[in-house]
């Protein structure tokens, strides 16, 4: 009987306990939107999968091409300018990410500090996602770029070397040299 008694005074104990938010922690954040890993990322112009679009439909990216230069058997001009390309969207979408950042910031320091209002609202946010489009137009066009570098072959070896199906590559892409 005891047993019994202290196995409904647990379950009427766990019910009543007010749930866990999946956010609790992140209100220590320095900005709250943005983890720390999210902003050493954007510090450093990494893709975070602003180029999922064109990587997942055979447009290799310039990082993973040097990445598999060997493999892909890139010729010295190839290299030197994937080399350049790549060199180029990073300083780019560092700048970027850096400018998002601080965007990110003064949306978290104008609720922080209860001055936000509706409109001072949409003039944050437009200025948030028009930085985070440019970012993702950054990474975008490298790849774009990337593709315009290298042969059908070496786009079709790329594509199977990341593991992509032949859905990934099943389009055809003007090449030059």
């Amino acid at each position: 009987m005891h047993a019994f008694l202290a196995l409904c005074l647990l379950l009427f104990c766990a019910t009543d306990a007010p749930a866990q938010s999946p956010y609790a922690g992140e209100e220590q954040r320095r900005i709250k939107s943005l983890s720390p890993e999210r902003i050493e990322a954007l510090e450093a112009g990494h893709g975070l999968g602003y180029a999922k679009a064109a990587e997942l439909n055979g447009y290799p990216g310039p990082r993973h091409v040097l990445d598999l230069a060997d493999e892909l058997s890139l010729s010295e001009r190839q290299r030197a300018r994937t080399q350049a390309l790549f060199e180029s969207m990073q300083a780019r979408a560092s700048e970027l990410g850096r400018e998002l950042i601080a965007a990110e910031a003064e949306l978290d320091r104008a609720f922080a500090e209860r001055k936000i209002t509706s409109k001072r609202l949409g003039e944050l946010l437009a200025d948030s996602a028009r930085i985070e489009g440019e970012l993702r137009r950054v990474h975008l066009q490298a790849h774009l770029d990337q593709v315009e570098m290298l042969d059908e072959a070496q786009v079709a070896e790329y594509l199977r070397l990341r593991g992509y199906g032949k859905q990934a590559g099943a389009h055809s892409h003007q090449h030059q040299h």
